[in-house]
């Protein structure tokens, strides 16, 4: 069954600077990031910098959250593996994904960590409606999902259904970093040498693969828009060459 949510305004109080929206270039190598993300993380936290919502796209990796399990890596060779301390079990980034990594002091906004991983899911069914996916949670597991009509049923007879979007953070001094990934046209092959999320019994898609084609411009226009909605105002940054 669908979670019973209501999703959570998470804007930041009155007068608060809008966040920083950057949008990377190219490829950004993942440890690099994460060196980032950590980085701009304490700077927000010590009131150094203004928060800040960063889109990127990786080269192939497998990610490793605090939960993931050695069964889950199925390929251990096939792609670089990166222990990484966001929640979650393992998955995958790769070009034709965009990646969303949020840097959002909580402490400005709302400290409830269940609450603002709504919102998060929230953006991005949101970001899906507006190109006419519906997109759902589900109670026993993590991620955002679609059913798929056009494929058998399961073998208990339930409707299949395949995850369009992955979500992991971390809050350190209550600033968060990590974030979220849709698909919107990556090689769904990749996905094959792990586990995602420690979930076997159903397919990951994407926008592609739902017969969308769309651009990445086109899904961060909308991903802003929605952003605002639910996390208020935000001012672009200076756009930046991959990281690595």
């Amino acid at each position: 069954m669908e979670r019973d949510r209501i999703d959570v305004d998470f804007r930041s109080r009155r007068g608060a600077p809008p966040v920083r929206w950057r949008i990377s270039t190219g490829l950004t190598d993942y440890e690099e990031a994460v060196s980032f993300m950590e980085r701009e993380a304490t700077r927000i936290a010590d009131g150094e910098a203004d928060e800040l919502a960063w889109l990127v796209e990786h080269p192939p990796v497998y990610t490793a959250g605090t939960s993931a399990k050695t069964d889950g890596l199925v390929t251990a060779d096939r792609f670089p593996v990166h222990k990484t301390g966001r929640g979650g079990e393992y998955t995958y980034h790769g070009p034709g994904q965009r990646v969303v990594y949020v840097m959002l002091d909580l402490k400005r906004r709302r400290q409830d960590v269940r609450g603002f991983v709504s919102a998060l899911e929230a953006l991005i069914i949101r970001t899906l409606a507006a190109m006419n996916v519906k997109g759902e949670r589900r109670e026993d597991r993590v991620g955002v999902w679609v059913v798929r009509p056009d494929r058998p049923p399961l073998p208990n007879g339930l409707p299949c259904e395949d995850k369009i979007a992955a979500l992991g953070i971390r809050l350190r001094r209550w600033v968060s970093f990590h974030g979220l990934s849709i698909n919107v046209s990556p090689d769904l092959d990749h996905f094959s040498g792990i586990v995602p999320c420690g979930i076997r019994d159903y397919g990951v898609t994407s926008l592609e693969d739902l017969g969308l084609l769309v651009t990445l411009p086109e899904v961060d226009m909308i991903l802003r828009r929605n952003f605002e909605d639910l996390f208020g105002p935000t001012r672009s940054d200076v756009e930046i060459k991959a990281v690595g």
